[in-house]
């Protein structure tokens, strides 16, 4: 039986901003955190104090040589979030099907790939959580981004479908739509219509302390000056 390690983390899609207030604030926490990226940035992991690890979003067997070498190095994930995605600006009928193909595969085929290993884990365990990121495109389209809705559409269906069939397991399933512009990293709170990317964090990881008889499956997250 692969028993999840307590307090370590596994995120895909690591950055320095929203993922990266989420690794600084587990390793807080006094979490191993694992940082997976498609280029596998070691400065930034060095900086947070995380490993880094390579993964092309959309690949099945690089996904499982992932859950395998952190494994090896950390142990089970008992908490796994997916971040990447993929744009395709432009007018529908002038968009490129291979581009929309590729956004779809990083988009939304990536997270449940990551996320399908992340739960076979964890429902053998009977603990564990998973996070997806969300964005104001899963839930309302808007034009020149059809491929970006089309992807978190499918990601936030993905999160509602898991969350129904992975809880009752034990398996926590949060899926966050960040309906704003995040801050840069280092920018403070003065920008009042953008979100700041630590106090997403802080929103996101409060989840993970939640009773099990109520949890919640989505949140969502927005700047409290909007322009509408």
């Amino acid at each position: 039986m692969v028993e999840p390690s307590p307090n370590v983390a596994l995120i895909v899609g690591a950055g320095p901003g929203f993922s990266g207030a989420i690794a600084r604030q587990l390793l807080a926490r006094g979490w191993r955190v694992a940082l997976a990226s498609r280029r596998a940035d070691a400065a930034l992991a060095e900086e947070l104090g995380g490993h880094a690890y390579r993964l092309d979003a959309g690949d099945a067997a690089a996904t499982r040589t992932l859950f395998a070498e952190v494994e090896r190095d950390l142990g089970t994930p008992s908490f796994v979030m997916y971040n990447p995605s993929a744009r395709v600006r432009g007018p529908f009928v002038e968009i490129d099907p291979a581009e929309v193909e590729r956004a779809l595969r990083v988009t939304a085929y990536g997270g449940f790939l990551v996320a399908q290993e992340a739960a076979r884990r964890m429902v053998e365990a009977g603990e564990g959580s998973i996070l997806l990121t969300g964005a104001t495109a899963s839930m309302k389209g808007v034009p020149l981004s059809a491929a970006f809705a089309m992807g978190k559409f499918a990601l936030r269906g993905l999160a509602q479908s898991m969350a129904r069939e992975l809880q009752p397991k034990g398996v926590h399933v949060l899926h966050v739509v960040i309906d704003g512009a995040i801050l840069p990293p280092g920018a403070g709170t003065g920008d009042q219509d953008r979100l700041d990317p630590e106090a997403i964090a802080t929103t996101c990881l409060a989840l993970l302390d939640q009773p099990r008889s109520a949890w919640t499956w989505e949140v969502e997250v927005r700047p409290y000056v909007e322009r509408f």
